[in-house]
C-alpha cells in the first residue's frame, strides 16, 4: 500500500524514490536467503553508502547528505518495509557517527567523519555490558591513561555489527565518579586487543550480527577521545534520543510491511464465497492495524520535526520508540492471525516480521525504560 508522504523539498522526494528503487532492486532479492542463513549483508551497506544513504543527517561539508531528521527517518522506514536488518543497521551506524559529529573537534571531524558518513566505513555503538544494560551508568569497561593514549579493558554486550564494524564508538569508565566518570572513545576495529565473541543466536534480525565485544589491553590514542573526559554519559544520552527515533522508524516500516501483506492476503483469500476483507471482523482488524501504523508514523515525524527545529525532543523520542515498537508487535501478531496457518510458516514473511518486532521493543532502551524517561519528564513539567 503506497504511503502518502509530505516531504519538505523536491530533493527529499527524489531521495525517497531512490531509496524505494534500491530497496526493491538491490535489497529485496536477498532478504529471505540472508535471514535464513544468518548472513550479514555487508554488500548492502556498501551499496547504500555509494548512494549516499549512510550519512543523510550529517553535514555536506564532511560528505553527508545534510538532510533533516524528518527526511532521514522516512528513508529508514522505507528500507525497513523491505529489510528490517538493513534499516536497523543504518540507524545504528547513524547513532555511532553522532558523538564524533556533535562532540568531536574540527580536526577530528575532518579526519574521520567523511569516511564514516560517506559509506566507506560501517560503525557500531558500544554502551551496554553483560551486567549493565538498562543501567548504562553502571558500566565497568575501563580506560586507563597510559602515555599518549588509553589502555582499555572490558566487555560490551548486545553490540549490533559486533565483529563486522570498521569502528566502535565506545563508552568507557575513566574515573569512578559515577555517570560523570564515563568518557567516549572512537576505536578503530583493527586495534590490537579488540575482538568479537561468537554472534548471538537471536529470535529475529538474524542477518544483523549481534555480538559481545572484548577489549583486552587495547591501546587507543588520546586523540580518539570525543569531547572531554567525563562527558561520555551526556554524549551517550544525546545520541540515544536520535537513535530511538531510528528504531521507531524501523518499527513503522516493519508494521507497514506486515499490514501490506495482510491486506493483499485478505483481498485474495476467499472463504464461504467471499474474500476475507469483506467480513466485518477482518475489516475491523485491518482498520485497527492501519490506524496504528499511521499514528506511529505521525508520532515519530513530529519528534523529528522538533529535533530539526532545535527544540527539546527527548520525551517525544521516548514516546515514539515506545508507541511505535509496541504497535509493530501488535500489527505483526495480527498479520500472522490474518494469514492463519500460512502466517506461521516461513514461506510467508509475517512470522519473521513478528520476531523482528519483538526485538524492537528491547533495543535502544527497553520500553520499560522509555516509560521511565517519559515519567521523569512529566515529573519535571
Amino acid at each position: 500500500m503506497p504511503v502518502e508522504r509530505h516531504l519538505p523539498t523536491e530533493e527529499a522526494a527524489q531521495l525517497l524514490e531512490l531509496t524505494r528503487e534500491l530497496a526493491r532492486e538491490e535489497l529485496a532479492p536477498h532478504v529471505a536467503a540472508a535471514e535464513a542463513e544468518s548472513r550479514f549483508p555487508r554488500d548492502a551497506f556498501r551499496t547504500l553508502g555509494k548512494a549516499g544513504l549512510l550519512g543523510l543527517p550529517y553535514p555536506e561539508a564532511y560528505g553527508g547528505g545534510d538532510q533533516p531528521y524528518e527526511v532521514y527517518l522516512q528513508v529508514v522506514e522505507e528500507l525497513a518495509t523491505v529489510w528490517a536488518s538493513v534499516a536497523e543497521g543504518v540507524s545504528v551506524h547513524t547513532l555511532a557517527c553522532y558523538p564524533l559529529a556533535a562532540f568531536g573537534t574540527d580536526a577530528q571531524r575532518e579526519r574521520w567523519l567523511p569516511d564514516m558518513v560517506g559509506g566507506e566505513l560501517l560503525g557500531a555503538y558500544c554502551l551496554s555490558e553483560p551486567g549493565s544494560g538498562s543501567d548504562a551508568a553502571a558500566l565497568t569497561t575501563r580506560a586507563v591513561r597510559s602515555g599518549d593514549g588509553y589502555v582499555v579493558n572490558g566487555t560490551k554486550a548486545w553490540i549490533t555489527h559486533g565483529g563486522e564494524a570498521d569502528f566502535y564508538t565506545l563508552m568507557c569508565r575513566t574515573s569512578d565518579d559515577g555517570p560523570r566518570g564515563i568518557s567516549t572513545l572512537l576505536v578503530d576495529a583493527a586495534t590490537s586487543g579488540v575482538s568479537a565473541a561468537e554472534p548471538e543466536r537471536k529470535m529475529g534480525f538474524t542477518a544483523s550480527t549481534t555480538a559481545q565485544m572484548h577489549f583486552d589491553e587495547a591501546h587507543v590514542d588520546a586523540e580518539r577521545l570525543l569531547g572531554e573526559e567525563g562527558e561520555g554519559f551526556k554524549i551517550a544520552l544525546a545520541a540515544l534520543d536520535g537513535g530511538r527515533l531510528g528504531i521507531a522508524a524501523v518499527a513503522v516500516g516493519v508494521a507497514q510491511n506486515a499490514l501490506d501483506v495482510a491486506i493483499a492476503w485478505a483481498k485474495e483469500r476467499r472463504q464461504f464465497g467471499r474474500t476475507l476483507i469483506e467480513f466485518q471482523g477482518m475489516s475491523f482488524l485491518l482498520a485497527d492495524m492501519a490506524t496504528g501504523v499511521e499514528a506511529g508514523r505521525a508520532l515519530y515525524l513530529e519528534a523529528a520535526r522538533r529535533r530539526d527545529r532545535g527544540q527539546a525532543f527527548g520525551k517525544q523520542a521516548a514516546m515514539a520508540k515506545l508507541f511505535c515498537t509496541d504497535m509493530a508487535m501488535r500489527v505483526t501478531t495480527d498479520a500472522v492471525q490474518v494469514l492463519g496457518g500460512y502466517g506461521y510458516v516461513q514461506d510467508f514473511p509475517v512470522e519473521r516480521l513478528m520476531r523482528e518486532a519483538k526485538a524492537l521493543q528491547i533495543v535502544e532502551g527497553t520500553n520499560q525504560v522509555q516509560r521511565m524517561v517519559i515519567g521523569r519528564h512529566l515529573e519535571r513539567s
